[in-house]
Formats: structure tokens, C-alpha cells, sequence
């Protein structure tokens, strides 16, 4: 099958020629970036234009790191680390997000340590540059910890590094939620606790929420919270943007370090609560099954392409835990997931979709009646969340669909996507070549969406998830592998 833009035809079946589709995209988009936009944060594609989106550290460099890593581009890889140890993470113009330095900065950096410290140590040319990821993950940790000199040592999360200032008294449930496992890496690898003592103060706050009412089923909690009290300020939320990934590292983060018991029961409380309370069919396709959102008991047949990962997250807990019953749930969203695939103009899922019956637009009614849900955002911004859910679903049952699944959603995602010199989010998933090219190549397309692509189509490896529930690697949000504690 041909690639989109004149790259090689490859024979179709999974295996080794699938992967060097991925690796030949990886390396065309990396050309683009490299040429136009390095050291830049991102490329902008169809102008050949650069974007700072991330504070101008080279976001997509960092983040390109672990990827480069896997596939074994040797130069590549020297490219960045050869970047790395001149980043000033004190200087930049804009406001800082503590959230996404952590997981795309501090964890591309911690990752690409533990590879290369570890099984991929022969691809760097110079061994100090190996170190200074290290140093310079200790240098950004240290520039970030005052985000959580609050009274409550719940951290703010839009920073402001030349005045040490803040964005206000609010932080969300994902913010403060999705610190544990990279700051625990680096307390880890370091022996210094404080980086953990940090994110754990903060994290006691979402293991025992307060008021009781910002928990409205056990395990599933409130969005945004108070940075002074520690307290929930809402009961709204779900497996979506800015709550998902708190219940994303809870087991996540006891896969990293089985002692984490407390974690795991947090994990396992959201996730029979969410099977529970949670779980919607669209009236028009009963087989589909979707996750709702939550406005205190009130269920909301509302969801998002940020929110596929779920199913691959039930999978992975469900094979640590040996409970079949999370790896079966977990399978049937990742099929209701692929049915927003499957079923638009591209081939591609939106990034916000709804079936509630009563409420879908007049010029909908027949897409929703065939497909079972209608479309609220109609964008896709290189989001990877659905093959990465394949990708878990894969591993769980080596059947392989998934593989297809994957490919599939890789070719429309290539077709579609591909402009310039580059790859760009498109405007409307459900017109024909996605609407309009909006000229921005996120960081996370080399991090998560081309490194879960590859994944599902290369041979065992350590740092592929284990088809046991054994795990040497664990990934963070950004598709980051860290080192399994132990």
C-alpha cells in the first residue's frame, strides 16, 4: 500500500514493513521539524513557520527523544541529546504549565536516561551527554518546585519563572494528579525524597477528597480544586481532559512500584465505579459502548477523543491485576472507540462527540441514527489516544485486528494529515481531506502517536508492555517509558 506524499509502498501485513512505514514517517516529520522549527517548540507545516507553545525549550525534540530511541535512529538521537544540556529552563517568555513540563520535558528526558543508561546505552556517541539528561531533569525539577509553596503544597500550575508568580488559587484534578511518577522517578534515581515529598502531599488531597460531596461515586471525583485548602471545589469530571490522567497514574504508578497498594485500590474503586455508574450504549447502536461524564450524579452522554485512552487503561490494570473483567471492559470501549474512527468522512475520530438521543443537531440525525453518536468538536489535533488503546488491546490478546486497527488509523491519519513539510491538526474529521490544515505539528505526534504506531507493529522488546501483567517499563501520559522500580 502507498503512503500519502510519495513515501515507499509496503506490503500491507503486520510485522516489520508496518513499523518501517511508522519509522519513514517518523524520520520525514523530524526532517520538517529539524529544518524549519530546531530547536523551536513545534513546526508549523504547511508555512514552514516554527511555534513556542511550550516555553521555546524544543518540546518537540524532547519529546521526539524516547521515540528516536525505540525505533534506533542513532543520529537522531545525538541530534537531541546534543540540544538537551544547553536548554535554560529559567529563561522563558511565557507562562509555565506544570502539568505539561512534567510530562513532556521531565519525562522525555528521564526516559530517554533510563534507555540509554539501560539496553539502548550504545546508541548515544557521547556518554556525558547521557548525564546531563539527568541534570538537567534535576535543573527543570528545581526551577518547577516552587509551584508548590501553597499552604496546602497543592502546586499551581501556570507559572510565571521570572517573577515566581502563579495563575490563581484554582488547579485541576489531572494538574496535580499527574506528578507522581515522574517526580518519583527522579527522587529515585537522584536519592533526593524532596521531589517526591512534594508531589505525595500533594497527590493525599485527590486519594482522600474533601468535601464528600466532590466524590459522587467512589473513586471518581471532582475536576478543580482549591490550591489553598486542598479542597474540591466541584463533583464534575470523568475519563476526560483535565481529570483523566489522576486515574491514568494511579495504576500506572503502582505498576511502577507494587508497594503503591493503596494506588491500586484507588484505581480499582474508579474503575468498578466507572463500570458501574458510567457506562452508556447509544439508543441507535446498543453494541457500542461509550464512558459518560458526570455533573455530580447526573450522567452526561458526552465524550472525547482525549478519553479513548480509558480502554486501554482498564486493559493494562485489568492484566496487572489478573481481572479478566477490566481487560473485557476495556475491550469493548476500545471497539466504541474505533467505531469514531471507522464511521467519519476521514476515517478519523473527533475530538468531542455526544449520543445524547434528545439533543442531536437537526443536520445529524441521520449520522447519528447509523453511527450512534454525533459530533460537538469536529477537529483532530495528532491526538493518539485511540491507537494507543489498540496498542494495550493488542498486547493484552495478540489478536491481530488491533494491528489492522492500528495500521488503518495510521494510513488516515497520513493521508489526511500530511502537508508541507510536515503533518498538521486538521479542522473537521467528517469532510473529506479533514477541512482545513490549521499549521500546527504538536510535540505529542513524535511522542505518542508515531511511538504507539510502531509499537503495535514491532517485535518483543523489553520495553513493550507485558503481555503477562509483568512489567519492566511503565509509560507516562506523554508515552514516556521509565524504568520499572525494582
Amino acid at each position: 500500500m502507498t503512503l500519502a506524499f510519495g513515501l515507499p509502498t509496503y506490503d500491507a501485513s503486520p510485522g516489520v514493513h508496518r513499523a518501517q512505514a511508522v519509522v519513514d514517517t517518523f524520520k520525514l516529520s523530524w526532517e520538517g521539524y529539524y529544518s524549519h522549527a530546531f530547536p523551536n517548540d513545534e513546526l508549523k507545516p504547511v508555512t514552514n513557520g516554527l511555534s513556542n507553545s511550550r516555553n521555546g525549550w524544543g518540546a518537540s525534540a524532547v519529546d521526539a527523544l524516547s521515540t528516536a530511541l525505540i525505533m534506533g535512529e542513532r543520529g537522531i538521537v545525538n541530534q537531541i541529546i546534543d540540544h538537551i544540556p544547553h536548554i535554560n529552563w529559567s529563561n522563558t517568555p511565557t507562562q509555565v504549565s506544570l502539568f505539561e513540563t512534567t510530562i513532556r520535558y521531565l519525562g522525555g528526558m528521564l526516559s530517554g536516561y533510563d534507555l540509554l543508561r539501560g539496553p539502548l546505552a550504545d546508541l548515544a556517541d557521547k556518554p556525558e551527554k547521557v548525564d546531563a539528561l539527568l541534570a538537567q531533569s534535576i535543573n527543570l525539577a528545581n526551577n518547577l518546585s516552587y509551584a508548590f509553596e501553597t499552604p496546602s503544597g497543592m502546586p499551581w500550575n501556570g507559572l510565571d519563572f521570572s517573577t515566581r508568580g502563579h495563575d490563581g488559587d484554582t488547579t485541576g484534578l489531572a494538574v496535580a494528579g499527574t506528578l507522581i511518577l515522574e517526580w518519583q522517578r527522579l527522587a529515585d534515581l537522584t536519592g533526593n525524597k524532596t521531589y517526591s515529598e512534594l508531589v505525595w502531599k500533594a497527590e493525599k488531597y485527590l486519594l482522600s477528597p474533601t468535601p464528600h460531596s466532590s466524590e459522587p461515586f467512589p473513586g471518581l471525583v471532582g475536576t478543580n480544586i482549591n490550591v489553598t485548602t486542598g479542597a474540591f471545589l466541584d463533583a464534575s469530571g470523568g475519563w476526560i481532559g483535565g481529570a483523566d490522567s489522576f486515574y491514568e497514574y494511579l495504576i500506572k504508578t503502582y505498576v511502577y512500584n507494587r508497594s503503591y497498594t493503596y494506588l491500586r485500590d484507588r484505581w480499582i474503586a474508579a474503575a468498578d465505579s466507572t463500570i458501574r455508574y458510567l457506562t452508556s450504549h447509544p439508543d441507535p447502536r446498543p453494541d457500542l459502548t461509550f464512558v459518560a461524564t458526570y455533573d455530580g450524579t447526573t450522567i452526561q452522554a458526552t465524550s472525547e477523543h482525549l478519553a479513548c485512552f480509558d480502554g486501554g487503561n482498564l486493559i493494562l490494570g485489568g492484566q496487572v491485576l489478573h481481572q479478566q473483567k477490566y481487560i473485557d471492559y476495556g475491550l469493548e470501549l476500545v471497539n466504541g472507540c474505533h467505531a469514531t474512527y471507522t464511521q467519519t468522512a476521514t476515517r478519523i475520530g473527533p475530538e468531542i462527540f455526544a449520543w445524547n438521543a434528545s439533543n442531536v443537531p437537526a443536520n445529524q440525525s441521520a449520522f447519528f441514527n447509523t453511527t450512534g453518536f454525533y459530533i460537538t468538536s469536529p477537529g483532530y489535533q495528532l491526538r493518539p489516544e485511540v491507537i494507543e488503546s489498540y496498542y494495550y488491546a493488542y498486547r493484552a490478546t495478540s489478536d491481530p485486528k488491533y494491528q489492522d486497527w492500528a495500521w488503518e488509523a495510521f494510513l488516515a491519519i497520513n493521508e489526511t494529515t500530511r502537508v508541507g513539510s510536515g503533518y498538521s491538526s486538521v479542522s473537521n474529521v467528517n469532510v473529506e481531506g479533514g477541512g482545513n490544515h490549521t499549521d500546527f505539528q504538536e510535540s505529542f505526534w513524535f511522542a505518542e502517536v508515531l511511538k504507539y504506531s510502531y509499537l503495535i507493529q514491532a517485535g518483543e522488546a523489553e520495553w513493550q508492555v507485558g503481555k503477562d501483567g509483568v512489567n519492566e517499563w511503565v509509560y507516562n501520559t506523554e508515552a514516556h517509558p521509565v524504568k520499572v522500580q525494582g
